[in-house]
């Protein structure tokens, strides 16, 4: 890209912050979070455009679902004469798709005759939840050789050096959908006051004790909802990267705008098939192998596993994390064969500060988050359990530390 604008603060820590929560004022906690400058490139951008793509990385989550259905429907309401898509570069697990917007995003993987002329003609591409094109597999490959504009919205480490115009990058914020979140309240050029009523569809002021404090931009409940199950999503429910006083007086604002957050919980984590209840119990049972002295555990499933008990698409999410309440663990590796490729998918979750993220990217090409991180690996399902156990050997010291 011939400029770019970048706003990134590359701390990877999360936790506590030991000053008191400053007010709501312009931005979170007084600060700016866009400058002057990015919010000019920002608005002229997608003022010039009327061909909107809006794209995340393969394997989408609940952050990536959330923060492009959001996204994707501020944009209508500011923007209505522009043609917005979202493409998806595969398909997304089934519990997401009652997210408002799932149901019309376009999925590039199997439909690449229909959905790459949609690509090509986007006059501006805007990325979530990821800092490289590889993350967007071939649809990457499509976006790379289209020469538009192309905006950047994450929270990952170290983006692709001249991946957009506009990088917004904040790896200090517990998601992707948060950072959109600070985006939007900040970059409508005069704050709204009308007061909140109960029950309305758009959230314009958010009261702190006994003020009513003006909120700059407009959101609607749908995008609210999204944006909640993104920063739910990809805390594990705010159990971890969720340590700061800012993520819930976002939450507050969102739960101003009329958002059910107990019925979003429901809808995640409470929509499981029978199948998937047996599946989690053998897994636990007969697959669950623990390294005590490593305080690490792993698991393994393979496509046979997955057709003995029909495990439909997305099944499995979250059986990383359950080793992880097993009293002294520290991580949890879950290493599954992909159903599209042959490869074998790696998860890992850990607690306190061992760091995923640098095990996923020595061994396994991945990367993502401290607590969180994912990589795959192109071999056996043996060869990626004998590379975890050489990856647990290596890392051994900081996992024996107590």
């Amino acid at each position: 890209m011939e400029s770019q604008h970048t706003i990134s603060n590359n701390s990877s820590s999360n936790s506590a912050v030991s000053t008191p929560p400053r007010p709501l004022e312009r931005g979170l906690g007084g600060e700016v979070f866009l400058t002057p400058e990015q919010i000019t490139l920002w608005q002229s951008l997608l003022a010039a455009a009327r061909h909107i793509v809006i794209t995340c990385h393969r394997g989408p989550d609940g952050d990536a679902i959330g923060s492009t259905t959001a996204l994707a429907s501020w944009l209508h309401r500011h923007y209505p004469e522009a043609d917005i898509h979202i493409v998806a570069p595969n398909i997304f697990p089934d519990f997401l798709k009652w997210i408002p917007g799932a149901n019309e995003i376009l999925i590039y993987e199997g439909h690449e005759e229909e959905v790459r002329p949609v690509v090509e003609a986007a006059d501006l591409v805007i990325m979530c939840d990821h800092g490289e094109l590889k993350r967007m597999a071939t649809l990457g490959d499509v976006v790379r050789d289209h020469p538009t504009p192309r905006i950047m919205i994450d929270h990952h480490l170290n983006p692709e050096p001249d991946i957009a115009d506009l990088v917004i990058s904040r790896p200090d914020l517990s998601s992707t959908c948060e950072v959109l979140l600070r985006v939007m309240l900040e970059i409508e050029p005069h704050p709204l006051t009308p007061p909140v009523r109960e029950g309305s569809k758009q959230c314009t002021e958010v009261t702190s004790g006994n003020k009513s404090l003006p909120l700059r931009g407009d959101l609607e409940g749908s995008e609210a909802t999204s944006i909640y199950t993104g920063m739910m999503t990809d805390t594990g429910a705010f159990t971890y990267a969720s340590n700061r006083p800012e993520i819930y007086e976002l939450i507050s604002i969102l739960l101003s705008c009329g958002i059910d957050k107990d019925k979003i919980y429901r809808n995640i984590f409470f929509t499981y098939s029978p199948n998937r209840m047996k599946l989690m119990g053998y897994l636990l049972y007969v697959k669950l192998d623990v390294w005590k002295k490593a305080h690490t555990s792993i698991m393994t499933f393979t496509n046979a596993e997955r057709r003995r008990f029909g495990a439909l698409n997305g099944d499995t999410e979250g059986f990383v994390n359950l080793p992880l309440q097993i009293l002294g663990m520290k991580l949890s590796i879950f290493l599954r064969e992909d159903t599209e490729h042959p490869c074998i998918r790696v998860s890992l979750r850990s607690v306190d500060d061992f760091p995923c993220n640098e095990m996923a990217a020595e061994f396994f090409g991945g990367g993502g988050h401290k607590n969180a991180a994912g990589g795959e690996f192109w071999g056996t399902m043996d060869e990626a359990v004998a590379l975890a156990k050489k990856a647990v050997q290596k890392y051994m010291t900081l996992l024996k530390a107590e």
